[in-house]
Order: structure tokens, then sequence, then C-alpha cells
């Protein structure tokens, strides 16, 4: 089974992607989407017992925790201490499981894939990218984004160029759907030779 981690900067087409992978069928863990599901239910004790203030109706608040952690590098790293464990142990149940049911490609969705200097099991990355001034269009349509916000994740994140340069597999966002589409399904049958090889 080949496991592939898709990462890329923030508003580079992760997601989209993702879905591009997923009406092919192959399994998707997205880790972001088990952060959310963590910040409703195991997360809220370990985090809660750091962060007070985060707490909402029995659920971590994530515009409290972030508004709590955000430009402090101390906390983020507690935070990331306290959150990566229980992410890295879904991750593991899902391909375990995967693994057991026979699947030759699965796709580890991982934003903060290099930034977080955690070691994932991986056989392969696939890269999202697009044009810098089509990141920033995207990122500033989201919903509560501010140009001071993006920047200040940005700079947090490693550069388009040193993602690009670390991929096995470059998948370009700035074209259009069906093209994009077009390179998922070449990173697909490249991905299951390597398992008939």
């Amino acid at each position: 089974m080949i496991r592939l981690g898709l990462t890329g900067s923030m508003a580079t087409g992760k997601s989209t992607v993702a879905a591009m992978f997923a009406k092919r069928d192959i399994p998707i863990y997205d880790a972001d989407k088990a952060v959310h599901d963590l910040y409703e239910g195991e997360a809220v004790p370990v985090v809660g017992a750091h962060f007070p203030d985060a707490i909402m109706d029995g659920k971590i608040d994530r515009k409290a925790l972030s508004k709590l952690v955000l430009g402090d590098k101390e906390k983020l790293a507690q935070l990331e201490a306290l959150v990566h464990p229980l992410v890295h142990q879904k991750m593991h149940e899902f391909l375990a499981q995967n693994q057991r049911s026979g699947e030759t490609l699965v796709i580890l969705e991982i934003p903060l894939l290099f930034e977080t200097g955690k070691d994932y099991p991986l056989d392969k990355i696939a890269v999202t990218f697009c044009a810098d001034e089509i990141q920033k269009q995207r990122a500033l349509a989201r919903e509560g984004m501010t140009e001071e916000k993006f920047e200040a994740i940005k700079a947090r994140q490693m550069p388009q160029s040193e993602k690009k340069q670390r991929a096995d597999f470059l998948i370009d966002t700035g074209l259009s759907p069906v093209e994009t589409q077009q390179v998922v399904d070449d990173v697909i049958k490249t991905c299951r030779q390597l398992v008939n090889d």
C-alpha cells in the first residue's frame, strides 16, 4: 500500500485536490478534520487543562484557542505537543484499517507536513501549489481572513518553492479543474504502478 502525503501552503487547493482523489475512491485521512473531531471529544480535557479559556460548551473553541496561541511560539509549541500525539494515533488507526481492507493507495492530507518536523510514515509526497497572487486572492476570500492574518500564517509556513523541491509529485491548482483532475489521475496511476512493480 502506497501512503501518499498531500500537503501545500494555505489556499493552494489541498482540499480541492483531496476531493479529486476522493472522487476516485481513494481513502483520505484529513489531519485538519482529525483535529476538528478531537477538539469536540478526546482533546477537550487535555487542552482544557492548559488552555481553560479555550473551552466553550464542553468543546474547544478554535477561534478562542487561536487568539491564545497566535504569535506566541511557546504556547503554540505547548499546544502542538498536546494535540499531535492524538492526531498521530488517529492516523495510525486509519492506516491499519486500510491495510487490512487491501487498499493499494491512501492519502494522508497533512497541511503542515514539513513545518511540524514530525516523522510521518509516507512513501511519497504530493504538493499542491499555485501562483502567489492566486494564493493571496483565495486566502483573502475566506471568512475572517485579513491581509495581516494571511501574512502571519504565510510567515510561519515553508515557502512554496521549498515545498516543491521536496515533492515527488507537483499538483498545479492554477490550472482548470479538468486539467488538475488529469494530474491527480496521473499521480494515482503512477502510485498504483509502484505497488505492482
